[in-house]
């Protein structure tokens, strides 16, 4: 999926218009329609706003992963890797169950 496309999912997602979103950028609305479009593309500093402003990752905004992580699964992901080893396996362990688990339900529905 192009930056243009994701963007446009991710402002739709945010209940966000074109306008919106220019205001939040201090820009005007036919250069987010011109980035929907991929006619043009943001420099990489209005890019990295335009993904704080819709809550998701640069990474997955410019196509580099398909994996949406909003800021709030960001701030535990960085928060496990903060931990002790230990813990951290203990974390991974009962993460690594909870996925068994409901794999092992979608299978048997």
């Amino acid at each position: 999926m192009s930056f243009g496309k994701r963007l446009l999912e991710a402002r739709k997602n945010k209940g966000l218009s074109q306008e919106d979103l220019a205001e939040q950028l201090g820009t005007k609305g036919p250069a987010i329609g011109r980035y929907e479009r991929d006619a043009m593309k943001p420099s990489i500093d209005v890019a990295a706003k335009i993904a704080n402003i819709l809550d998701v990752s640069l990474d997955w905004l410019v196509g580099h992963t398909d994996m949406e992580l909003d800021s709030r699964m960001l701030e535990r992901i960085q928060e496990v890797t903060q931990m002790k080893d230990k813990d951290r396996e203990h974390v991974f362990a009962m993460l690594d169950a909870f996925i068994k688990q409901t794999k092992l339900q979608n299978v048997l529905q």
